[in-house]
């Protein structure tokens, strides 16, 4: 149990340093040697977890992508706004976040397949969608497999544009314009007037997790 221990702490820092590396240098520029020497682990000791480069960014894209699991909510489309809201909250306070987005924007890293991101988090938002639209939640028009496309698209573009302008620091604002634009045009009234887009409900919603008592399972 102790090695077992010792492992896990081993691996989860070399995946902080490669993520550390990985934000600030992007894939192509980053290298072993400057994960090894940010983890101050020994190259044994990388490869016994990661056989390389790609299998480190594709363990820092998966840390992205280990997502709270949203409380439940009568109005699916009230999870599905909470799930944008907490992703952006995440990624200005989450370097394993930060870093996975990175490489999951980053068109430079050739031969790593960054497209588990997106489609992972376009089956969340469409699920979301899905049991919306049996509650009757949504306007007739809607199919939920474009609009799951449609959002996660768009809030991929907000997040680049954070970054470029304000290094995230108005990330929650964005997020909470993208679901006011959006919402309007796949919403009945009648829910749409009842749902929390505000840029405070990022943080209240993670609040609210960390205080739930059950453990969070990994997002599927």
């Amino acid at each position: 149990m102790v090695k077992q221990d010792r492992a896990i702490r081993t691996r989860n820092n070399i995946l902080q340093a490669a993520a550390k590396i990985f934000e600030e240098r992007g894939y192509q520029a980053a290298t072993i040697s400057e994960i090894l020497s940010a983890a101050g682990v020994t190259k044994g000791a990388l490869y016994f977890h990661f056989g390389s480069k790609e299998q480190l960014a594709l363990g820092v894209l998966h840390g992205q992508d280990q997502r709270f699991v949203i409380p439940h909510r009568v109005c699916k489309l009230q999870e599905l706004a909470d799930e944008v809201i907490l992703h952006a909250y995440r990624l200005q306070t989450d370097p394993m976040v930060r870093a996975g987005v990175r490489l999951t924007m980053d068109q430079q890293a050739e031969g790593l397949d960054r497209s588990g991101p997106f489609l992972r988090w376009s089956e969340v938002c469409r699920e979301r969608l899905e049991k919306a639209q049996a509650q009757g939640e949504l306007l007739p028009h809607v199919i939920p497999a474009v609009t799951a496309d449609v959002l996660v698209g768009t809030f991929a573009g907000i997040q680049s544009m954070s970054q470029a302008v304000s290094d995230y620091q108005d990330l929650r604002t964005r997020a909470s314009d993208l679901l006011r634009h959006l919402f309007p045009s796949i919403a009945v009234p009648s829910v749409l007037a009842n749902l929390d887009f505000t840029e405070a409900r990022g943080e209240s919603v993670y609040q609210e997790i960390l205080h739930t008592p059950h453990p969070q399972p990994d997002a599927p």
